[in-house]
Protein backbone atom coordinates (compact mmCIF):
# COMPACT_ATOMS: atom_id res chain seq x y z
CA UNK A 1 0.00 0.00 0.00
CA UNK A 2 1.57 3.39 -1.14
CA UNK A 3 2.05 6.33 1.11
CA UNK A 4 0.05 9.72 1.16
CA UNK A 5 2.03 12.67 2.38
CA UNK A 6 -0.02 14.64 4.42
CA UNK A 7 -1.30 17.94 3.75
CA UNK A 8 1.67 20.81 5.21
CA UNK A 9 0.97 22.72 7.94
CA UNK A 10 0.03 26.12 7.73
CA UNK A 11 -1.26 29.41 9.39
CA UNK A 12 -4.66 28.81 8.39
CA UNK A 13 -4.95 25.36 9.33
CA UNK A 14 -5.91 24.97 13.14
CA UNK A 15 -3.81 22.92 15.51
CA UNK A 16 -1.33 22.24 12.47
CA UNK A 17 0.60 25.39 12.06
CA UNK A 18 4.44 25.36 12.67
CA UNK A 19 4.31 26.80 16.15
CA UNK A 20 1.94 25.33 18.39
CA UNK A 21 3.61 21.87 18.69
CA UNK A 22 0.24 19.81 17.68
CA UNK A 23 1.14 16.56 16.17
CA UNK A 24 0.86 17.11 12.38
CA UNK A 25 0.17 13.58 12.32
CA UNK A 26 -0.52 10.59 14.91
CA UNK A 27 0.58 7.14 13.71
CA UNK A 28 1.30 3.81 15.03
CA UNK A 29 4.39 2.17 15.09
CA UNK A 30 3.11 -1.76 14.14
CA UNK A 31 4.94 -4.59 14.82
CA UNK A 32 2.62 -6.60 14.63
CA UNK A 33 3.18 -8.00 17.93
CA UNK A 34 0.96 -8.06 21.31
CA UNK A 35 1.35 -4.61 22.49
CA UNK A 36 1.40 -2.74 18.94
CA UNK A 37 -1.93 -4.86 17.71
CA UNK A 38 -3.68 -3.71 21.14
CA UNK A 39 -2.73 -0.73 20.34
CA UNK A 40 -4.62 -0.56 16.93
CA UNK A 41 -7.35 -2.22 18.27
CA UNK A 42 -7.55 0.26 21.06
CA UNK A 43 -7.69 2.66 18.60
CA UNK A 44 -10.53 0.90 16.31
CA UNK A 45 -12.63 0.96 19.43
CA UNK A 46 -12.24 4.49 20.32
CA UNK A 47 -10.72 3.60 23.79
CA UNK A 48 -7.71 5.52 22.72
CA UNK A 49 -7.58 8.70 19.78
CA UNK A 50 -7.29 7.35 16.42
CA UNK A 51 -4.32 6.85 14.26
CA UNK A 52 -3.69 8.42 10.81
CA UNK A 53 -1.77 5.52 10.09
CA UNK A 54 -0.20 2.40 10.86
CA UNK A 55 2.94 1.85 9.66
CA UNK A 56 4.62 -2.19 9.60
CA UNK A 57 8.08 -2.37 8.48
CA UNK A 58 8.94 -5.42 7.06
CA UNK A 59 12.04 -7.18 7.08
CA UNK A 60 10.87 -9.66 4.91
CA UNK A 61 11.61 -12.54 6.63
CA UNK A 62 8.81 -12.84 9.46
CA UNK A 63 7.28 -16.23 10.37
CA UNK A 64 4.13 -16.45 7.92
CA UNK A 65 1.67 -16.75 11.07
CA UNK A 66 2.67 -12.93 12.06
CA UNK A 67 1.97 -12.27 7.62
CA UNK A 68 -1.26 -13.78 8.76
CA UNK A 69 -2.32 -12.15 11.50
CA UNK A 70 -1.03 -8.40 9.84
CA UNK A 71 -3.65 -9.73 6.56
CA UNK A 72 -6.17 -9.81 9.49
CA UNK A 73 -5.36 -6.26 11.31
CA UNK A 74 -5.66 -4.42 8.17
CA UNK A 75 -8.56 -5.59 7.22
CA UNK A 76 -9.97 -4.76 10.54
CA UNK A 77 -8.26 -1.19 10.54
CA UNK A 78 -9.41 -0.73 7.39
CA UNK A 79 -13.16 -0.97 8.42
CA UNK A 80 -12.24 1.13 11.20
CA UNK A 81 -11.03 4.12 8.91
CA UNK A 82 -6.97 3.33 9.50
CA UNK A 83 -4.76 2.31 6.72
CA UNK A 84 -2.19 -0.23 7.63
CA UNK A 85 0.83 0.76 5.33
CA UNK A 86 3.84 -1.19 4.82
CA UNK A 87 7.22 -0.46 4.20
CA UNK A 88 10.26 -2.03 3.74
CA UNK A 89 14.37 -1.57 3.35
CA UNK A 90 14.28 -4.91 1.64
CA UNK A 91 14.63 -8.83 2.28
CA UNK A 92 17.13 -9.54 5.08
CA UNK A 93 17.42 -13.07 4.19
CA UNK A 94 18.01 -12.87 0.74
CA UNK A 95 20.31 -9.36 1.21
CA UNK A 96 22.49 -11.17 3.59
CA UNK A 97 23.01 -13.89 1.45
CA UNK A 98 23.79 -11.69 -1.55
CA UNK A 99 27.74 -10.93 -2.54
CA UNK A 100 26.67 -8.22 -4.26
CA UNK A 101 24.54 -6.46 -1.39
CA UNK A 102 25.83 -4.11 0.98
CA UNK A 103 26.92 -5.35 3.86
CA UNK A 104 24.03 -6.99 6.76
CA UNK A 105 24.90 -7.16 9.82
CA UNK A 106 23.06 -9.53 12.27
CA UNK A 107 23.96 -10.23 15.62
CA UNK A 108 25.08 -14.06 14.81
CA UNK A 109 26.67 -16.10 17.56
CA UNK A 110 30.66 -16.82 16.71
CA UNK A 111 32.67 -19.91 17.58
CA UNK A 112 36.58 -18.30 18.05
CA UNK A 113 39.06 -20.79 16.52
CA UNK A 114 40.73 -20.74 20.65
CA UNK A 115 37.03 -21.82 21.77
CA UNK A 116 35.53 -18.78 23.11
CA UNK A 117 32.20 -17.27 21.87
CA UNK A 118 31.17 -13.93 20.78
CA UNK A 119 28.34 -12.59 19.36
CA UNK A 120 29.04 -9.96 15.58
CA UNK A 121 27.37 -6.64 15.73
CA UNK A 122 23.85 -5.59 15.55
CA UNK A 123 22.27 -2.81 13.08
CA UNK A 124 19.71 -5.27 11.43
CA UNK A 125 17.06 -3.92 13.64
CA UNK A 126 17.60 -0.67 12.75
CA UNK A 127 18.51 -0.72 8.86
CA UNK A 128 15.35 -3.12 8.27
CA UNK A 129 12.73 -1.35 10.83
CA UNK A 130 13.86 2.25 12.64
CA UNK A 131 15.08 3.51 8.93
CA UNK A 132 11.95 2.77 6.92
CA UNK A 133 9.76 3.76 9.54
CA UNK A 134 11.61 6.90 9.76
CA UNK A 135 11.57 7.16 6.24
CA UNK A 136 7.94 6.75 5.64
CA UNK A 137 7.03 9.50 8.38
CA UNK A 138 8.41 12.24 6.46
CA UNK A 139 7.01 11.14 3.24
CA UNK A 140 3.50 10.92 4.99
CA UNK A 141 4.34 14.41 6.65
CA UNK A 142 5.10 15.73 3.18
CA UNK A 143 9.24 16.51 3.34
CA UNK A 144 11.10 13.46 2.05
CA UNK A 145 14.76 12.95 2.51
CA UNK A 146 16.62 15.22 2.20
CA UNK A 147 14.05 18.33 2.36
CA UNK A 148 14.20 19.71 5.25
CA UNK A 149 11.82 19.45 8.05
CA UNK A 150 10.74 22.40 9.17
CA UNK A 151 10.94 23.39 12.88
CA UNK A 152 8.15 22.16 15.17
CA UNK A 153 6.55 19.91 12.81
CA UNK A 154 6.18 16.32 13.85
CA UNK A 155 4.08 12.94 13.96
CA UNK A 156 3.26 11.36 17.16
CA UNK A 157 3.82 8.22 16.70
CA UNK A 158 2.64 5.65 19.12
CA UNK A 159 5.02 2.33 20.44
CA UNK A 160 3.86 -0.95 22.20
CA UNK A 161 5.12 -0.89 24.83
CA UNK A 162 3.69 -1.99 28.17
CA UNK A 163 4.83 -1.79 31.90
CA UNK A 164 6.35 -4.66 32.26
CA UNK A 165 9.36 -3.39 29.99
CA UNK A 166 9.04 0.42 30.56
CA UNK A 167 12.44 0.88 31.08
CA UNK A 168 12.50 0.27 26.67
CA UNK A 169 10.19 3.86 26.07
CA UNK A 170 12.84 6.18 25.29
CA UNK A 171 12.98 9.97 23.26
CA UNK A 172 12.83 9.93 19.55
CA UNK A 173 16.23 11.16 17.98
CA UNK A 174 14.90 12.80 15.37
CA UNK A 175 12.67 16.09 15.73
CA UNK A 176 10.04 15.35 13.30
CA UNK A 177 9.01 11.96 15.43
CA UNK A 178 7.69 12.39 19.04
CA UNK A 179 7.21 9.11 20.98
CA UNK A 180 4.22 8.40 23.37
CA UNK A 181 3.20 5.47 24.97
CA UNK A 182 -0.16 4.54 25.66
CA UNK A 183 -0.11 1.45 27.34
CA UNK A 184 2.04 2.71 29.96
CA UNK A 185 -0.73 5.66 30.62
CA UNK A 186 -2.87 2.73 30.65
CA UNK A 187 -0.81 0.64 33.34
CA UNK A 188 -1.82 -2.42 30.47
CA UNK A 189 0.64 -5.04 31.23
CA UNK A 190 1.54 -7.67 28.07
CA UNK A 191 -1.02 -10.17 29.61
CA UNK A 192 -3.81 -6.58 30.02
CA UNK A 193 -2.89 -6.89 25.62
CA UNK A 194 -3.17 -10.23 25.58
CA UNK A 195 -6.21 -10.67 27.46
CA UNK A 196 -7.93 -7.76 25.35
CA UNK A 197 -6.79 -9.08 22.01
CA UNK A 198 -8.62 -12.73 22.80
CA UNK A 199 -11.69 -11.11 24.20
CA UNK A 200 -11.83 -9.33 20.61
CA UNK A 201 -10.97 -11.91 18.46
CA UNK A 202 -7.45 -12.03 17.84
CA UNK A 203 -6.31 -14.88 20.31
CA UNK A 204 -2.85 -16.23 19.81
CA UNK A 205 -1.50 -13.04 18.65
CA UNK A 206 1.93 -14.19 17.19
CA UNK A 207 4.99 -12.60 18.35
CA UNK A 208 6.46 -10.50 15.60
CA UNK A 209 10.49 -11.24 15.10
CA UNK A 210 12.77 -12.49 11.82
CA UNK A 211 12.49 -16.06 11.48
CA UNK A 212 16.04 -16.16 12.03
CA UNK A 213 16.62 -13.88 14.54
CA UNK A 214 19.32 -15.29 16.21
CA UNK A 215 18.11 -14.04 19.36
CA UNK A 216 15.94 -16.57 19.62
CA UNK A 217 15.35 -18.93 22.54
CA UNK A 218 14.61 -22.62 22.61
CA UNK A 219 11.36 -22.20 22.97
CA UNK A 220 11.11 -19.55 19.75
CA UNK A 221 13.00 -21.93 17.97
CA UNK A 222 10.12 -25.05 18.19
CA UNK A 223 7.64 -22.51 17.68
CA UNK A 224 8.74 -21.68 14.28
CA UNK A 225 9.33 -24.89 13.62
CA UNK A 226 6.26 -25.87 14.60
CA UNK A 227 4.12 -23.78 13.09
CA UNK A 228 6.07 -22.72 10.27
CA UNK A 229 7.59 -25.18 7.84
CA UNK A 230 9.11 -23.22 5.14
CA UNK A 231 10.23 -20.39 7.59
CA UNK A 232 12.39 -23.33 9.79
CA UNK A 233 13.63 -24.94 6.51
CA UNK A 234 14.84 -21.30 5.31
CA UNK A 235 16.29 -20.78 9.04
CA UNK A 236 18.49 -24.40 8.58
CA UNK A 237 19.47 -23.11 5.07
CA UNK A 238 20.46 -19.86 6.24
CA UNK A 239 22.79 -21.29 9.18
CA UNK A 240 24.21 -23.41 7.05
CA UNK A 241 24.95 -20.45 4.04
CA UNK A 242 26.60 -17.93 6.90
CA UNK A 243 28.20 -20.66 8.58
CA UNK A 244 31.93 -18.66 7.08
CA UNK A 245 30.65 -15.33 7.21
CA UNK A 246 29.08 -12.68 4.86
CA UNK A 247 29.55 -13.48 1.02
CA UNK A 248 30.51 -10.41 0.03
CA UNK A 249 33.20 -9.63 2.88
CA UNK A 250 34.51 -13.46 1.46
CA UNK A 251 34.45 -12.53 -2.03
CA UNK A 252 36.28 -9.82 -1.28
CA UNK A 253 39.36 -11.69 0.16
CA UNK A 254 38.74 -10.76 4.32
CA UNK A 255 39.73 -12.95 6.73
CA UNK A 256 37.48 -14.76 8.80
CA UNK A 257 38.41 -16.29 12.50
CA UNK A 258 35.31 -17.81 13.69
CA UNK A 259 32.37 -20.24 12.58
CA UNK A 260 29.40 -18.17 12.78
CA UNK A 261 25.43 -19.28 13.46
CA UNK A 262 21.97 -19.09 14.51
CA UNK A 263 21.49 -20.74 17.29
CA UNK A 264 23.68 -19.27 21.31
CA UNK A 265 25.15 -22.84 21.13
CA UNK A 266 27.59 -22.05 18.17
CA UNK A 267 26.16 -25.57 16.93
CA UNK A 268 24.30 -26.09 13.54
CA UNK A 269 20.53 -25.29 13.72
CA UNK A 270 19.37 -29.01 12.39
CA UNK A 271 21.41 -30.62 15.12
CA UNK A 272 20.28 -28.12 18.58
CA UNK A 273 18.47 -30.21 20.81
CA UNK A 274 15.91 -27.55 21.45
CA UNK A 275 13.33 -29.93 23.91
CA UNK A 276 12.96 -27.92 26.96
CA UNK A 277 14.66 -29.81 30.25
CA UNK A 278 13.25 -32.47 31.80
CA UNK A 279 11.74 -30.78 34.35
CA UNK A 280 10.40 -28.50 33.28
CA UNK A 281 7.94 -31.24 31.20
CA UNK A 282 6.68 -31.43 35.19
CA UNK A 283 6.04 -27.73 35.56
CA UNK A 284 2.30 -27.10 35.15
CA UNK A 285 1.07 -24.80 31.91
CA UNK A 286 1.18 -21.95 34.02
CA UNK A 287 4.07 -22.59 35.31
CA UNK A 288 5.90 -22.74 32.17
CA UNK A 289 4.32 -19.55 31.12
CA UNK A 290 6.45 -17.64 33.68
CA UNK A 291 9.90 -19.10 32.66
CA UNK A 292 11.66 -17.15 30.07
CA UNK A 293 12.99 -19.86 28.31
CA UNK A 294 8.99 -21.06 28.05
CA UNK A 295 8.65 -17.58 25.96
CA UNK A 296 9.55 -17.12 22.77
CA UNK A 297 10.80 -13.48 21.64
CA UNK A 298 9.16 -10.61 19.82
CA UNK A 299 11.21 -7.88 18.35
CA UNK A 300 10.09 -4.55 18.81
CA UNK A 301 11.30 -1.71 16.18
CA UNK A 302 12.53 0.64 18.99
CA UNK A 303 13.37 -1.47 21.66
CA UNK A 304 14.83 -4.69 20.20
CA UNK A 305 14.27 -7.32 23.11
CA UNK A 306 17.35 -9.31 22.37
CA UNK A 307 19.18 -5.83 23.84
CA UNK A 308 20.15 -8.09 27.04
CA UNK A 309 21.40 -10.46 25.40
CA UNK A 310 23.31 -8.19 22.79
CA UNK A 311 25.09 -6.14 25.77
CA UNK A 312 26.36 -9.46 28.00
CA UNK A 313 27.64 -11.65 25.07
CA UNK A 314 31.38 -10.64 24.13
CA UNK A 315 31.86 -8.57 21.11
CA UNK A 316 34.00 -9.78 18.07
CA UNK A 317 37.27 -7.59 17.78
CA UNK A 318 36.92 -5.49 15.07
CA UNK A 319 37.93 -7.66 11.74
CA UNK A 320 35.94 -11.03 12.69
CA UNK A 321 33.05 -9.53 10.75
CA UNK A 322 33.68 -6.71 8.48
CA UNK A 323 32.15 -3.55 8.46
CA UNK A 324 30.60 -1.56 5.17
CA UNK A 325 33.41 0.62 5.60
CA UNK A 326 36.19 -2.29 4.91
CA UNK A 327 34.74 -3.53 1.86
CA UNK A 328 36.12 -2.00 -1.20
CA UNK A 329 33.72 -0.23 -3.79
CA UNK A 330 31.35 -2.36 -6.15
CA UNK A 331 33.03 -1.76 -9.60
CA UNK A 332 30.10 -0.51 -12.05
CA UNK A 333 29.72 -3.38 -14.98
Amino acid sequence: MGLTAARRPDSTTPGRSHGDQTPALRLLSLGAGVQSSALLLLACDGAIPPFDAAIFADTGWEPQPVYEHLARLRAHAQRHGIPVLTVSSGDIRADALNPDHRFVSLPLHVANPDGTKGLARRQCTSEYKIKPLKAAARRLLGYPHPTRVPAGVYAQQAIGISTDEFHRAKDADVGYLRNVFPLIELNWTRSDCQRYLTDNGFPNTPKSACAGCPFHSNAAWRHLRETDPDGWAQAIAFDAAIRHGHPRANQAGHRLRGRYYLHRSCQPLDKVDLNPPAAQHRRDAAAQRSEPEADPQGCSPWSCRGEQQDRSAPRQPPGEWPSVEAMPARRAA
